[in-house]
């Protein structure tokens, strides 16, 4: 079997290498921000556009589908050639992008810009990843990954809120552009320093690049087929029930592809998802852990700004707000979670589970019981709690997931475990909303004129999902801990 080259040593200073790595991370954090922070836009855009509710889903959900698709094949690509020129390529077409969706002149030239916003954003996501694993060993690596779920949980709760401040400073018609427009001159600044301060990570290679087309062409299918009917529920009695037809489809293709990955590997040649990475137990059972958690988390950010706003007719901005110390708390966590990773290893992320699920708990207790002047702020306390919780989750699984995978497929290995991130996004927040949404079309007829007990039967029953999701993720720690502890029993 050819080995792909080998990964450059990088002669950096610890100066430079943590300049490198702010440099990613405040790209990635940018990256994510447009996950959460359009969300609160639509309306406006539905406003500005006249919008149907297909465009609109798919605005969000486009960038999620494409940015899920490119991420395995973006990661494939930069273990073998240069994680700095892709990092850069994906963040110059993430700068056109944001332009296009920032001057769109109709819904359908939107869509199309954040379909390929979604495609920039899964290249240069996977070579974060790759660089942080490459650039830090031993300690160092758990602090960095701390500090960059620290940034990712920021950028995750500080979403809404942008989006609601971008609304309110350009109007109710014209404010969703803001949202975009924010991102041109953040990533061209970035493209400079990533020019000047990301080094090369690769020697020059004259080996064709191995890209595994039918592998490709056959994780294409299966992604799209597993995310398309989860991307398209929105617990309206027009769903069109047909979509969950895909799922067969998803099957057949997860069928195809792993026994075509096989034969591939069995060839002597290098299969677009090496499977041998999933026997890797800390990895697997990490990879689960995120996925599941990630189903969990960016859907109660959603199902409580939708409360906040409809249900007790907060603006969106004052409703994201909410989130604020999740975000700060979790910052604070995920610090702490970094340096503490590597003396505490599963057990860490078992107790920040532990306390997450306390503290989703209690957010829906603040929103059930307590009067709706005090409500935002039992929530905004409640908050803090789960944001606590979440920093020793995010981070230190991160370190734990990847720490016994090689440098050279870091790039490869950290995609899927984003892949799986965004997986787990579509699933939980398709759950959820559906049983929101559902709930209120049960109790009153329509989604218009419901009152206030109606939003807290369906904001209950939405985040019994999301409590659920967060009980099966400690599950998951729970077994890996014991997994870890039988192995270090057998080698003693």
């Amino acid at each position: 079997m050819t080995e792909s080259p080998l990964t450059q040593e990088i002669p950096l200073t610890p100066q430079k290498r943590w300049r490198a790595y702010w440099v990613c991370v405040a790209v990635a954090a940018l990256t994510i921000l447009d996950l959460s922070k359009v969300n609160v836009a639509l309306p406006s855009i539905e406003e500005a556009f006249g919008s149907t509710s297909t465009e609109l889903q798919l605005i969000v959900s486009g960038y999620v589908l494409t940015f899920g698709l490119t991420l395995v094949p973006a990661g494939r690509v930069g273990d073998q050639r240069s994680r700095r020129n892709l990092f850069v390529i994906g963040l110059t077409l993430f700068t056109i992008t944001s332009l296009a969706c920032a001057v769109a002149p109709n819904s359908a030239v939107l869509l199309v810009a954040r379909l390929l916003q979604g495609v920039a954003a899964g290249i240069q996501m996977p070579q974060v990843i790759g660089l942080i694993q490459q650039l830090f060993q031993g300690p160092e690596r758990g602090k960095a990954f701390g500090l960059f779920g620290a940034t990712i949980g920021i950028a995750t709760a500080f979403g809404p809120t942008l989006g609601g401040l971008a609304i309110a400073i350009g109007g109710p018609e014209d404010g969703w552009r803001g949202i975009f427009w924010m991102n041109v001159p953040l990533s061209i600044v970035a493209i400079v320093f990533a020019l000047r301060l990301i080094p090369e990570t690769r020697t020059r290679s004259s080996r064709p690049l191995s890209l595994d087309p039918i592998g490709v062409l056959l994780f294409g299918v299966t992604v799209v087929a597993l995310m398309w009917p989860f991307l398209f529920t929105t617990g309206s009695p027009s769903d069109n029930p047909d979509r969950w037809w895909l799922l067969v489809v998803f099957v057949l293709g997860v069928t195809g592809f792993i026994a075509w990955e096989r034969h591939y590997a069995a060839s002597g040649r290098h299969p677009l998802v090496p499977l041998s990475l999933f026997s890797v137990s800390s990895f697997r059972n990490g990879t689960v852990l995120a996925s599941v958690f990630f189903a969990a988390m960016p859907s109660s950010f959603l199902l409580t700004t939708l409360y906040l706003q409809h249900g007790l007719g907060i603006a969106p901005v004052f409703a994201g707000m909410v989130s604020i110390g999740y975000a700060l708390m979790s910052a604070v966590s995920s610090w702490m979670g970094g340096n503490l990773v590597n003396r505490l290893g599963r057990p860490l992320v078992v107790w920040g589970l532990a306390i997450l699920l306390a503290g989703t708990g209690l957010l829906v207790l603040a929103a059930l019981v307590t009067p709706p002047a005090m409500t935002p702020w039992a929530m905004a306390a409640a908050m803090v709690i789960g944001g606590f919780g979440t920093g020793l989750v995010i981070s230190p699984n991160q370190t734990l997931t990847l720490t016994d995978i090689p440098v050279k497929q870091g790039g490869l290995a950290g995609s899927v475990g984003q892949l799986g991130q965004r997986i787990g996004t579509a699933v939980g927040t398709a759950v959820t909303l559906s049983l929101f949404y559902s709930t209120i079309y049960r109790e009153n007829g329509s989604e218009e004129g419901a009152d206030l007990g109606v939003y807290h039967d369906a904001y209950g029953v939405g985040m019994l999902a999301v409590a659920i999701f967060v009980a099966v993720a400690l599950a998951v720690g729970i077994a890996d801990l014991g997994a870890r502890r039988r192995q270090r029993r057998s080698l003693a």
